[in-house]
């Protein structure tokens, strides 16, 4: 039916309907296109090119992101304190860039770029603990991450206590709930990324609450509920 035009929201409820029928339309087209691209090895040229209204619609579609903020999107978690002692003096920073690099023995690959206080530390020493702290300790963690221990004791600043550990001479924090103590296993990335490869020596732990995992900018996502699907992966 032809709508009126001044009939209130109608022009709300084509554009909605309208929305509808194109991702659908445009879903299918996409599949046509991308089906016409030669497998690997074929001597066959692809198309030449999209069609320019079918490139407007994927724009549509997908919409670029900043390359400064795509750390965002794919950023481990958790966030977690990693401390350090050196020549008696302890210190704590977060860390939200790190990743499991091997299964046995745990292997962790940790970003602590040569401008935080405890580069030194670690390059130093080879040691650190990585605490796991829990959402209850969000404002602590960023307060942590907003200041250098260079000019601050944050143990006694932030009110965290400092535990003796087992291997290492880095302090495990009594308010996380899982301390992993580790020693630097491999450097070779260091100097080109500030990369270092931790080996997780002793690994006590409590309970395990939800955690925070950093979005950028303050911004967090807490665990959510546990999803269970039969697989075959470790």
């Amino acid at each position: 039916p032809r709508l009126r035009r001044n009939c209130p929201g109608s022009k709300d409820r084509l554009n909605q309907r309208s929305s509808a029928f194109f991702t659908e339309d445009l879903s299918a087209s996409l599949l046509v296109q991308w089906s016409s691209f030669p497998s690997a090895g074929s001597t066959a040229k692809p198309h030449q090119s999209f069609e320019p209204n079918r490139k407007v619609a994927i724009e549509m579609v997908f919409r670029q992101r900043a390359l400064s903020k795509v750390y965002q999107l794919i950023e481990p978690g958790p966030v977690v304190l990693l401390t350090t002692a050196s020549r008696g003096c302890p210190n704590i920073m977060t860390m939200s860039w790190h990743m499991m690099v091997e299964f046995e023995p745990p292997l962790i690959a940790c970003v602590v770029s040569e401008a935080n206080f405890s580069f030194a530390a670690l390059r130093s020493t080879g040691e650190a603990v990585i605490a796991i702290p829990s959402r209850s300790l969000a404002d602590t963690v960023v307060k942590v991450g907003n200041c250098s221990g260079r000019d601050n004791d944050k143990f006694k600043r932030f009110g965290l206590t400092p535990l003796p550990a087992n291997q290492v001479c880095a302090p495990l924090i009594e308010e996380c709930f899982c301390n992993l103590e580790c020693r630097v296993a491999d450097t070779p990335m260091v100097y080109r990324h500030n990369l270092f490869i931790l080996e997780v020596v002793r690994a006590p732990a409590q309970k395990n609450p939800k955690t925070l995992h950093h979005r950028g900018y303050g911004s967090f996502t807490i665990d959510g509920a546990t999803l269970k699907v039969k697989s075959k992966m470790r």
